[in-house]
């Protein structure tokens, strides 16, 4: 099976460096095969068997803290998972199109604390475990892009841009 890992916070401004060359040995060691990185900001696609995949956020994490003295959140989903992403895209303007990708599916009662959250044009529609935010000032100058929708809702994320999105669903072709 084909799967997409999402790094969190790999490479943004100097910190948490992780060669990519680096990361694709990190998998192939866990036995990952057809190994391919995308951009430098922790975006993998590999092949793995369903055993390979359960433990692979747990192994990769602790393998980078070993190696690279950082904490990170590895974040997986499947190419048919990372597909119905893109098939059920909100009818918004792509290019301010950014999605979150969270660890786990929101509780009810933590997701009814995200109403205030929207500011001026921002928005965001939250399904199962995807946030897909329209920011049409830019993920940089947005208010809602740096709010703690992982403390709100109580588990960790990775954004990603619409752009990378679409690639990573393109490589990650079965």
């Amino acid at each position: 099976m084909v799967y997409i890992a999402l790094l969190r916070a790999v490479n943004v401004g100097g910190n948490n460096k992780l060669p990519m060359k680096s990361l694709a040995a990190l998998c192939e060691a866990q036995g990952c095969t057809k190994v391919q990185t995308f951009i430098q900001s922790g975006n993998v696609i590999f092949r793995a068997s369903a055993k390979i995949a359960a433990a692979f956020p747990r192994t990769l994490c602790s393998q980078i803290k070993d190696e690279f003295g950082f904490e990170t959140t590895v974040i997986l989903r499947t190419a048919a998972e990372l597909r119905a992403i893109v098939e059920g895209k909100p009818d918004l303007d792509e290019q301010f199109l950014h999605v979150i990708f969270l660890s786990d599916e929101p509780n009810l009662t933590d997701v009814v604390k995200l109403n205030p959250v929207c500011v001026g044009a921002e928005s965001f529609i939250l399904r199962g475990r995807e946030i897909y935010m329209y920011l049409p000032n830019g993920a940089g100058r947005s208010k809602m892009a740096t709010y703690a929708f992982d403390k709100v809702l109580r588990t960790k994320g990775s954004m990603r841009n619409w752009r990378t999105v679409l690639s990573l669903s393109a490589l990650a072709i079965e």
